[in-house]
């Protein structure tokens, strides 16, 4: 009988029920008429306990810290700052809305937050500048699909948090595939640009750029930490020259903080004359433009420098970037006020109450799923359809990609992996690199006919029908078809980035091909 749960919750989703009541409804219904009503005291103690969780904090946070950002002027920022970089290429408009989503992800992490709001301002745009509505609509649509990807992002939080992984790990899984998505989507927009005739365009840098002394300064500084930084990594790893020494006695003797110091100081010198030395070689307009998108930019540095380092859990950062914001917000840029942060708040309580609802209406609905023995059964048919690894990961990406034409990626995440997880697993695919795979291919569902989110919010901020931005979207799901295979088939494409900085577990003694095997080795 309890088989039946999934028939059923598919049939409640097609009639129109709201995914968190079917999630509930139908192992209440099942559970009742198999006489196992002592059962729903348990579904419903794991529907709170789903939601109870430390780890689940890092959500709320991050869509809050999206929302004091966009409602802070960010957006246009990073679209400027965007255009100043590829407006001049062919097709410039879409590759600045191409580069602008890849900014965009490293502060809200939500498909439907850069469709909303980076579609509002690049679509207009680009219809103005002699692109289709139905184009714009359609890149900015394929585009959005990155902001889950490259980190913070809601999904893989969600994984995490129902897999048991580090949601560390999996962000930093998400850097490369997220940046080949964004890379192939320009690849794809250069290749239809004489075919489509798209527009051509010149570097879009606009006229009498001004920015507070507050401003200037933080941004003064900030480029000057992170280039210098970027210097001291390169010198460190090439010199050695503050590597830990070994004594006499084989005692490990770290270098001294003076020496440490002393080639930070240097780099930092190095870098204020390198970028002095650009800043002649470019407009003041175009420096006040670059200027402007440095302090939002470094919301994505703080959050992944801070858990790379190892002084934040992914939780604590996005607490941080949230405060991180509303310094920026309203005492750097001074874009807000303390009367816009009751819609902010406002904004995000809703937006974070309807995701804790379901990640705690599919928890409970685990509880079917165990009672059913469906993870075996399932596992048994999968397994019986053949016996090598690669035609199984083909075979899993189909069933993924047809799930997400249907199913928001969080509930299909909650639902699939503790299925499809250990299966794979125990075939040899490592669960970082199988988060990846199912993340992303869901992600990427978003944007898939018929039911994909983003097509329907991308169609209410253009005005132009599902149907014609489902038709117009298809060269570039073409491309993102494509990264999927190549990530699925690759594993260092997600899996180098984790593995160097240490976050699957083991060390370069282990080695690379050990270390992304299901069981690696501890350090």
């Amino acid at each position: 009988m309890l088989l039946w749960f999934l028939p059923v919750f598919l049939v409640l989703i097609m009639v129109g029920l709201p995914v968190v009541f079917a999630l509930l409804a139908a192992p209440f219904a099942l559970l009742t008429l198999d006489d196992q009503a002592r059962q729903l005291s348990v579904l419903y103690r794991n529907f709170y306990n789903g939601m109870d969780s430390f780890p689940l904090m890092a959500l709320p946070f991050f869509m809050l810290a999206g929302e004091i950002m966009n409602r802070g002027g960010i957006t246009l920022r990073l679209v400027e700052f965007s255009q100043a970089f590829m407006g001049h290429l062919r097709g410039g408009l879409a590759h600045v809305n191409i580069l602008s989503s890849i900014l965009f992800a490293g502060l809200s992490g939500s498909a439907v937050a850069d469709t909303s709001a980076l579609g509002s301002t690049l679509i207009p745009a680009m219809e103005k500048n002699g692109y289709s509505r139905k184009f714009a609509a359609a890149i900015t649509a394929a585009s959005s699909v990155i902001g889950p990807i490259i980190p913070p992002s809601g999904i893989m939080i969600i994984y995490a948090y129902v897999m048991g992984e580090s949601v560390a790990a999996l962000f930093l899984a998400g850097i490369v595939p997220g940046i080949m998505v964004g890379v192939g989507l320009m690849i794809m927009v250069r290749l239809m640009a004489d075919r489509y005739n798209l527009p051509k365009a010149e570097r879009i840098v606009h006229k009498n750029q001004m920015m507070s002394a507050t401003e200037y300064w933080v941004s003064f500084v900030l480029l000057r930490l992170n280039f210098g930084y970027i210097l001291y990594a390169i010198l460190t790893a090439t010199t050695g020259i503050t590597a830990e020494t070994v004594n006499a006695a084989g005692e490990t003797i770290p270098a001294s903080g003076t020496v440490i110091l002393g080639t930070f100081a240097v780099c930092l010198l190095a870098a204020h004359f390198l970028l002095m030395g650009y800043r002649k070689r470019v407009s003041h307009d175009f420096r006040i433009i670059c200027k402007k998108a440095v302090a939002p930019l470094q919301t994505p540095i703080i959050i992944l420098g801070g858990i790379l380092i190892g002084i934040m859990t992914p939780t604590e950062a996005s607490a941080v970037a949230v405060a991180y914001a509303l310094i920026v917000s309203f005492l750097v840029l001074r874009s807000m006020t303390l009367k816009d942060l009751h819609q902010v708040l406002s904004r995000s309580a809703l937006a974070t109450a309807a995701v804790l609802l379901l990640v705690g209406a599919a928890v409970a609905f685990k509880t079917v799923v165990s009672l059913s023995y469906a993870p075996q059964i399932l596992s048994e048919f999968i397994l019986s359809l053949s016996e090598n690894p690669l035609m199984l990961l083909f075979l899993i990406n189909i069933l993924l990609f047809v799930v997400g034409m249907f199913l928001d990626a969080g509930p299909a995440i909650i639902i699939l992996g503790p299925i499809l997880g250990p299966i794979f697993v125990d075939l040899g695919v490592h669960p970082v690199h199988f988060a990846i795979i199912m993340s992303v291919n869901l992600t990427v569902g978003l944007a898939t006919p018929p039911m994909g989110l983003v097509l329907f919010v991308a169609s209410t901020v253009s005005r132009e029908k599902v149907e014609t931005i489902a038709k117009a979207i298809l060269p570039f799901l073409a491309v993102e078809i494509l990264v999927i295979f190549l990530i699925t088939y690759i594993p260092a494409i997600s899996m180098t980035v984790p593995y160097l900085t240490g976050f699957l577990g083991c060390g370069p003694e282990v080695g690379f091909s050990a270390c992304i095997s299901p069981s690696p080795g501890i350090n």
